[in-house]
């Protein structure tokens, strides 16, 4: 599976328009508008709220991402520390890559890491489970 980070489309202003005025004509309620132009009610709500207190309907802009929790040099660490250790579940992944780079990640930092970089190792270790003998079933 490869993961890539999916950009949602931001709805036109043309759109957007047409929200606004159909619900300033009036007698329509914000759940009616959003089943009218086919969208979730909560991107009705946000949008009004956005009209009124700010005065616009343009899409907000992200000017910031977050910064990755690895830096190139841990990201090449990381790509060995899995190559050496291909059984490694994502728990001891973390744990071998904060005995190397000293830098703590959790399991989804992990996993999101990996999935950048398309390695696939197994997600957890799950218990076997327990055989019920023939002796202990009744019937």
């Amino acid at each position: 599976m490869h993961f890539t980070q999916v950009e949602m489309k931001a709805y036109s202003l043309d759109l957007r328009q047409k929200i606004i005025d159909t619900y300033f004509e009036g007698g329509i309620s914000q759940r009616h508008l959003a089943k009218r132009f086919r969208l979730a009610l909560s991107f009705v709500e946000k949008l009004l709220k956005q009209y009124r207190e700010v005065g616009n309907i343009a899409p907000k802009v992200c000017i910031q991402q977050t910064p990755m929790k690895l830096n190139a040099q841990q990201l090449s660490i990381l790509k060995q520390t899995v190559e050496a250790n291909k059984d490694a579940t994502l728990n001891e992944l973390c744990s071998h890559l904060e005995q190397k780079t000293g830098v703590e990640v959790g399991q989804t930092t992990m996993d999101r890491m990996l999935r950048m970089m398309n390695i696939k190792v197994k997600k957890h270790c799950t218990p076997a489970k327990k055989k019920v003998s023939e002796s202990n079933h009744y019937g």
